[in-house]
């Protein structure tokens, strides 16, 4: 059985180099929300030379949080399909965006664009967003607030566990005979 590697963001190119496709990782530090919506903003203004944010060697988590109950930091925050976000993600990846979080298989474009840009797709569990949520010691919104629970946050994390699904070689841990290889 392999041990968690312990990783702290963000995740620069040698470490994501070090990555294999099945190795368990538990995140600590900042990572960024976004959804459909949100990815379709950060491309138009990526497309205009601009960023809301710096996404150099950045983590992006496909969720969408529910609203926190009194006396939580943020309600339950699962993974959303990745392959939803497919069409934006090489962009994100070029603009230097290290990773991204969620569930699911990835296109044959994401995995080139994940290899040629050095960055790692993360999964997590998806129907564990009650847990995950645990993971998450700060939350703020820091763009595209009128978009509600698909707004971008930008999440503190301390050990927010996700198996590398994807690495930079392109090395998938659904198998040889996915569709999407």
């Amino acid at each position: 059985m392999k041990k968690e590697k312990g990783l702290d963001t963000p995740l620069t190119k040698e470490v994501r180099r070090d990555l294999k496709a099945g190795d368990k990782v538990l995140l600590s530090g900042t990572i960024y929300t976004a959804r459909d919506m949100a990815h379709k903003r950060l491309v138009e203004v990526i497309k205009k030379k601009g960023k809301p944010f710096d996404l150099r060697d950045q983590i992006i988590y496909y969720t969408g949080p529910t609203p926190a109950k009194e006396g939580e930091i943020i309600g339950s925050c699962g993974p959303t399909t990745s392959s939803r976000m497919d069409k934006y993600t090489p962009a994100l990846l070029d603009a230097g965006l290290g990773g991204v979080v969620g569930k699911g298989q990835r296109s044959a474009e994401v995995i080139s664009a994940l290899r040629k840009c050095k960055s790692v797709y993360f999964a997590a569990i998806g129907g564990a967003g009650a847990l995950l949520s645990t993971k998450v010691k700060n939350a703020k919104v820091v763009a595209y607030e009128d978009l509600g629970c698909e707004a971008i946050y930008k999440l503190e994390v301390r050990d927010f566990p996700v198996v590398v699904a994807v690495d930079t070689k392109g090395r998938s841990i659904y198998g040889r005979d996915s569709k999407h290889r």
